[in-house]
């Protein structure tokens, strides 16, 4: 028989005493003491002991013996305020406890493979063959619950700002112009096939060209690419488009919405305006289009102070174009050799450094590594163009500038990580903007899209695009959260003409274009307002609120990195009626995997 709930087990207080109470969950713990048995009942709201004795009911006493963990139960009781020595104050319900009166024994369970608790070191894929089992355990359903607390601030959010929350297929033509795409075979059109969108970037600009204005879509959208912990081959975005609006009203309605994502999930009060920082800027400084701004280590050039080093690991580098850059990190001096050995090897096979050189001023000695080479006047002078104090680390990369700026930037981040220098208290946020519109893609040879190729060029810069393309900047941008790229989007092109142009620059001719893009060309003949969006990754969003390591526990029913998920065995073998429905055979000699 159903017990009906009339709390859950995370809301009972001393102020509760003397209630009858309906309890519903699964035996988190089992304690046996002297004839009386004591267990800590959980569902998703927390956990409060009950209590089986003989002298409440010897019936539901006698049945509470068979109760093993993860069996699920039902009971009746009577709250109970425990005595003052007893109180658990790590339970929010730790004041009280139930004497029960009645037991109904919903389900047995075996013993489950992996303890329900938080901290467990279970390897990830039996936790993830057993996904059930592992979103009982606390951490996960709280990660579960912020994530929906997230979709539904974003909902009034864009609700109260008068957006259109609109639907687009999940079955539409396949344009890989990026990632790989996830293929859909037709049954009733033999031979063709739909694709899983990556983004519903072509629907959300035909709704603009409809007049929808201001759409906003929680969607999922595909990939099938080669996945880390911060991938996943299915994904969730929050997807947003305007029409007539330039950057500054993309911001504006962007900002409002994590402040209120912070603010009303981890209750945390964003500064806005968030600052902004060019492409370049964000590159030169930081060495990365996402930099971490928790904390500083900023770059500084001593390009100009060695281009004359005898040295020529300086001089050459500078004098071939090349720069010699660094950070300074306050109060390091003391690293003895071993350790910056270390990071020597680090910088050189990890981040693909030619080197590392080093500087420590300290109070008794102004030491280098590279001391007998370069002299002491123009260490000092490196020295005062850091602004180092005594005790200070300079830690210096030399090479070609399209490389060594990344390598510093890989070099800080990781110093900063194993020294606890990032503040993990704040959330740091920051737009990158102005990204070059094109990259060359050498294996192709020919530039690709850096974003996509319906963002819109900077208007000064469009007298470039056809002499100098690599100089062209775009209309994008990038909000980035504590290191991590947390959504992205641009100003679109509008104009058919443009958007021609474009496709022409990305080796994109007339015919191809008309094939794979004609339905969006064709809207723009019929009036397109100028419009922009962003689109944010929920996921990944959810993920630093958590403070998780990977986006698989922000996600209910996940991929591992194989892209399989183990708890249904999937991606796998079909039928072969289903393959001669779909027109479809299977290469001689590919292995299935199982």
């Amino acid at each position: 028989m159903l017990l009906k709930r009339t709390h859950t087990c995370g809301e009972l207080k001393s102020t509760d005493a003397g209630k009858s109470v309906t309890l519903n969950g699964w035996v988190d713990i089992r304690r046996d003491l002297g004839g009386v048995i004591f267990i800590d009942l959980r569902d998703r709201y927390g956990l409060t002991q009950i209590v089986f004795s003989p002298q409440d009911n010897a019936e539901a006493h006698k049945l509470a013996d068979s109760l093993r963990t993860e069996f699920v139960i039902g009971i009746e009781g009577v709250v109970k305020e425990r005595d003052p020595a007893n109180v658990n104050p790590k339970m929010i319900t730790g004041a009280i406890e139930i004497r029960v009166h009645k037991l109904e024994i919903y389900s047995s369970a075996d013993t489950p493979p992996f303890e329900i608790a938080d901290d467990i070191k279970t390897g990830e894929d039996l936790r993830m063959k057993h996904r059930y089992l592992d979103l009982r355990r606390p951490q996960m359903q709280r990660n579960l619950m912020l994530r929906s607390k997230t979709c539904q601030i974003v909902r009034n959010y864009f609700d109260a700002h008068d957006f259109a929350e609109v639907e687009t297929p999940v079955l539409m033509r396949s344009t890989p112009e990026g990632a790989r795409d996830y293929l859909v075979p037709s049954r009733v059109n033999p031979g063709t096939f739909y694709a899983l969108p990556q983004s519903p970037q072509t629907y959300k600009q035909i709704l603009m060209v409809s007049g929808m204005d201001r759409y906003f879509q929680i969607v999922k959208c595909f990939r099938d690419e080669d996945l880390r912990a911060d991938r996943q081959p299915e994904f969730t975005q929050i997807d947003v488009e305007m029409s007539f609006v330039d950057e500054e009203s993309i911001y504006e309605m962007a900002e409002g919405m994590i402040k209120s994502v912070l603010k009303n999930t981890v209750g945390y009060d964003l500064q806005t305006p968030i600052p902004r920082m060019t492409y370049y800027q964000a590159m030169a400084k930081y060495g990365s289009d996402k930099p971490d701004l928790r904390f500083g280590l900023e770059f500084i050039d001593f390009s100009e102070i060695v281009a004359k080093s005898e040295f020529r690991v300086f001089s050459k580098t500078v004098s071939d174009g090349g720069v010699v850059i660094g950070i300074k990190v306050p109060g390091h001096g003391h690293l003895g050799r071993g350790v910056m050995d270390r990071w020597t090897t680090r910088a050189k096979d990890e981040f693909g450094a030619n080197g590392l050189i080093y500087v420590k001023n300290n109070a008794d000695e102004l030491y280098s590594s590279v001391g007998k080479f370069v002299s002491e006047d123009i260490t000092r002078e490196m020295v005062a163009k850091a602004d180092a104090a005594e005790g200070d680390l300079l830690l210096i990369l030399a090479g070609a500038k399209k490389s060594v700026f990344g390598q510093l930037g890989q070099l800080r981040l990781a110093f900063a990580q194993e020294y606890g220098l990032i503040d993990t208290t704040k959330h740091a946020l920051l737009w990158v903007t102005e990204f070059p519109l094109l990259e060359f893609d050498p294996d192709a040879g020919r530039w690709a899209a850096m974003h996509h190729p319906f963002t819109s060029p900077l208007p000064e810069d469009m007298e470039y695009m056809d002499t100098d393309p690599g100089r062209v900047r775009s209309r994008a941008y990038d909000i980035v959260m504590n290191g991590n790229e947390i959504g992205g989007g641009s100003i679109r092109i509008h104009d058919r003409k443009l958007q021609e142009r474009m496709f022409e620059l990305l080796g994109i001719g007339e015919e191809e274009a008309r094939e794979k893009f004609g339905f969006l060309l064709d809207a723009f003949r019929f009036g397109a307002p100028p419009h922009g969006g962003i689109a944010f990754g929920l996921d990944r969003i959810v993920m630093l609120l958590t403070g998780s390591k990977s986006l698989r526990d922000v996600i209910a029913f996940p991929k591992n990195q194989r892209a399989q998920s183990l708890m249904d065995n999937s991606p796998d073998v079909v039928d072969p009626k289903q393959l001669d429905e779909l027109h479809i055979m299977v290469k001689p000699g590919v292995k299935v995997s199982k």
